[in-house]
């Protein structure tokens, strides 16, 4: 899915109201599951929505909002009770990962917004200024579109996300040792960018010059994970994407997650879900029950 702006808007950043979000996407219930190359925030201010972001079923109502990474799959519930505003970045203003970022404040930028969980829950001071922001920069969009101008929209919305940062701290950040924290961090973008190659915990730790029992200390700290069930979940997550979304056959899938024999990859899948790659692409495209997969899936071997 990707980002269209209407014709003549040329700012990096567009905010409008949920009414103008009904009347681009129409009936959105029966768009299925969609794959955004975009940041986008959707923060509802009266109503309430479900949203299902990567499999989970976020219920949504006033004080929500929901944060969209570049990647990820989604699927809209029912609009038409609920009132809020939507924001989308374009995707080629910033690098599509913080590792790939050039400059130093694009780095923290991308750090910032890749850190925000998929959904907040704002309390009534959080509101309020969010409320503002949204506001204050739908305002700002409506101007002439010139480099102030972006420069003023992306000021903005750094300080919204680095507010909301304030709001939702991740308590681990607080008590992890430096060492650990930057070693989990690194490894997350390590997984990120190698997981369709590298199914061992062993390879990210040779990369990191660690041991994995280090790796994994580190990961049980930040995230109550072990570092080989955070690659197996990334695995899963990425093929239960590939067949929400994508018509690719069940064979590519599996080759372009990394494994050498499509049958290799339909037991592993299976293993993980309790599915066939085929059951659960049926079950997506059948409607958007609750999800299972919002459970913990168990530590396992990757094939």
């Amino acid at each position: 899915m990707g980002y269209k702006p209407p014709d003549g808007y040329a700012l990096d950043i567009e905010v409008y109201r949920v009414a103008e979000l009904r009347r681009r996407a129409g009936d959105v219930e029966q768009r299925g599951f969609e794959r955004a190359d975009f940041h986008c925030l959707f923060y509802v201010t009266a109503g309430r929505y479900a949203h299902i972001v990567d499999f989970e079923l976020h219920d949504c109502q006033r004080g929500s909002l929901i944060v969209l990474q570049p990647g990820q799959v989604h699927h809209f519930g029912d609009l038409s009770e609920c009132d809020g505003w939507a924001l989308i970045l374009r995707s080629e203003v910033l690098p599509a990962r913080a590792a790939n970022a050039a400059k130093v404040s694009d780095i923290e930028a991308m750090k910032q917004l890749e850190g925000l969980p998929s959904k907040l829950a704002l309390r009534a001071g959080a509101q309020l200024a969010a409320t503002e922001a949204f506001e204050r920069m739908a305002r700002d969009a409506g101007r002439p579109a010139s480099r102030a101008v972006n420069a003023l929209l992306r000021s903005q919305l750094e300080a919204l996300v680095i507010r909301l940062h304030i709001d939702s701290t991740i308590p681990n950040d607080a008590i992890a040792e430096p060492a650990q924290l930057q070693r989990f961090r690194q490894y997350r973008t390590l997984v990120e960018r190698e997981f369709t190659r590298w199914h061992t915990v062993a390879l990210y730790a040779a990369e990191l010059g660690c041991s994995e029992k280090s790796l994994s200390r580190a990961a049980r700290t930040m995230a109550d994970r072990s570092a080989k069930a955070i690659l197996t979940d990334r695995v899963v997550l990425e093929a239960k994407r590939l067949l929400a979304h994508s018509l690719l056959p069940v064979a590519n899938i599996g080759y372009e997650l990394g494994f050498s024999e499509p049958t290799n990859f339909v037991k592993f899948f299976r293993r993980e879900t309790r599915l066939t790659p085929g059951a659960f692409r049926k079950q997506m495209s059948a409607g958007t029950p609750r999800p299972a997969s919002n459970q913990r899936i168990p530590p396992s071997r990757l094939s």
